[in-house]
């Protein structure tokens, strides 16, 4: 699963380059204004809707496993169970698990893909 980068290193990042960069300049500068404008919005999708879908994906990864935990245990032991053999990868509430949660950072990281319309309704 990427969890990189956070919300917290987007934030510094934006900071950092809002510190070194106050001033409009040229055309890079004005490439790095709006790249710093797209970390914004995603920092905003994350805050509106990050922690309802880790919610959710411990919900479906608590099924799956068959134990309790935060989001970050039970995906590593998820991950560690797949290595082992212990899961099917061809589960099929595994590879539900993981589209729904592919969809639902795509709608977080990429709300404009062209593809997640088709992703939702199917």
């Amino acid at each position: 699963m990427i969890s990189h980068p956070t919300a917290a290193e987007l934030s510094e990042a934006i900071a950092a380059f809002e510190a070194e960069h106050a001033i409009p300049g040229d055309a890079r500068q004005t490439f790095l204004a709006r790249v710093t404008d797209n970390a914004r919005a995603t920092l905003a999708r994350e805050a509106e809707h990050g922690a309802r879908l880790e919610a959710e994906a411990v919900e479906r990864l608590t099924k799956l496993m068959g134990e309790t935990g935060d989001y970050a245990t039970l995906n590593a032991e998820l991950c560690e169970a797949l290595r082992d053999g212990a899961i099917d990868p061809q589960d099929p509430a595994l590879l539900a698990h993981l589209r729904a949660t592919a969809i639902g950072q795509i709608a977080i990281d990429q709300p404009g893909y062209g593809g997640l319309a088709a992703l939702l309704d199917g």
